[in-house]
């Protein structure tokens, strides 16, 4: 894989970042009301809060992980869209880029905006809800980072899957948090869940995630050893996700799939 031409694709989602207000409002304007709504509602449970658990703020954190997680996701989604929406998929396999390094990307323009995302999530919480995420140690960022890989591999896989059914099917990328999260315990444990819903939920990792993060909440000590099977986890769905592109891409390319992607309109 060569790096400059993976950059490359990063560094054209950055310009039509920076050329385009409404491209950038959505990253943080969402998520920062969605943090504004939440930490009003969490403020006011608190005060109903008799016991030790602040109930609170475990939502809170939980809102800022997860708005996190999404924008991650939607992230990767987005600059698939941005080539999907231009007709300028197929020009970008014109020049002598391999689909690694299209993938890899993909990602790292998803880094850059995640990134402004977690700065905005974390200021807010801070500033306006006194929760400071960053203090809890480097379980914390372990969590972070398995909810930034799992974002990437459904990002990827939500691209794959557009990439195989045509444009259209990207309405079924947008709710895909949406769906998983009751799976995984956003906000309660998986272990109030039915068992068939359990089982799901121990295939994703967010589910040892968010335990992991409610444990933080209360004060529990979490040690690094106990966060790397989500780690392991979501790497593997990584993996997993980047293969499935993979072949889908080289599917389309061999079928001729891929011509529905050019600058003409195909039907």
């Amino acid at each position: 894989m060569h790096a400059g031409r993976a950059f490359a694709i990063t560094l054209r989602h950055l310009y039509l970042l920076r050329s385009s207000v409404s491209r950038i409002v959505p990253i943080f304007a969402w998520v920062t009301i969605d943090m504004i709504l939440w930490g009003f509602i969490t403020r006011y449970l608190n005060t109903l809060s008799l016991s030790g658990l602040s109930l609170g703020t475990a939502l809170l954190a939980a809102v800022v992980c997860w708005g996190f997680f999404g924008r991650v996701m939607h992230g990767v989604s987005m600059a698939f869209f941005e080539d999907v929406w231009s007709r300028n998929f197929l020009n970008v396999f014109i020049a002598p880029l391999s689909i690694t390094e299209y993938i890899t990307g993909l990602a790292l323009s998803s880094v850059f905006t995640s990134l402004i995302t977690l700065f905005v999530l974390l200021v807010t919480s801070s500033w306006l809800f006194d929760l400071s995420l960053l203090t809890q140690g480097p379980a914390m960022g372990i969590l972070l980072l398995t909810l930034f890989l799992f974002g990437i591999a459904l990002g990827i896989a939500g691209c794959a899957l557009v990439l195989r059914f045509g444009p259209p099917a990207e309405w079924f990328i947008w709710p895909i948090p949406a769906v998983i999260a009751p799976f995984v315990g956003v906000f309660y444990p998986v272990s109030i869940l039915p068992d068939w819903m359990r089982m799901a939920g121990r295939c994703l990792p967010p589910s040892y995630a968010f335990e992991n993060l409610r444990a933080l909440i209360v004060g529990t000590e979490v040690s690094i050893l106990s966060t790397l099977p989500a780690l392991e986890l979501a790497i593997i769905w990584l993996i997993l996700a980047a293969l499935l592109f993979y072949g889908v891409c080289r599917h389309a390319m061999r079928s001729g799939l891929i011509a529905r992607y050019s600058a003409e309109h195909i039907t």
